[in-house]
């Protein structure tokens, strides 16, 4: 069973829409990404149009935007403290948008989504 972005089974009431079709290929969707904290490994996908997109599998370097200094500075990542999307993300390592990590120089938010862009950007806290 493939994953979707076309329109839901049910509707809001709780009632069923009656499908009219089946589903299409530009309607399927990927799997999460689930970018961990590790050793740079990144992916080159075939996106629409022969266009590529470049994810993040595992990142351990943040590009960090200290807002006193007004700079951008590439740090390491020493751990994951807090996931606001899913609060198992912190056992499993996982990096996503909003996460907050600890650096080398103090704590950081993730500002970006790293299994879209491949990178990690981020603003000192």
């Amino acid at each position: 069973m493939s994953k979707t972005s076309s329109r839901p089974k049910r509707k809001a009431t709780g009632g069923r829409y009656i499908p009219y079709r089946k589903k299409k290929l530009h309607e399927i969707a990927r799997e999460p990404t689930l970018t961990k904290l590790g050793e740079l490994k990144r992916k080159i996908l075939r996106g629409k149009g022969s266009n590529k997109k470049l994810i993040s599998l595992s990142n351990n370097i943040i590009n960090l935007y200290d807002p006193k200094s007004k700079k951008y500075k590439k740090v390491k990542i020493k751990t994951i403290i807090e996931t606001p999307s899913n609060r198992h993300f912190v056992r499993r390592n996982i990096i996503t948008k909003g996460t907050i990590v600890d650096t080398e120089i103090g704590k950081a938010k993730i500002t970006n989504r790293p299994g879209q862009e491949g990178t990690l950007n981020g603003v000192l806290i």
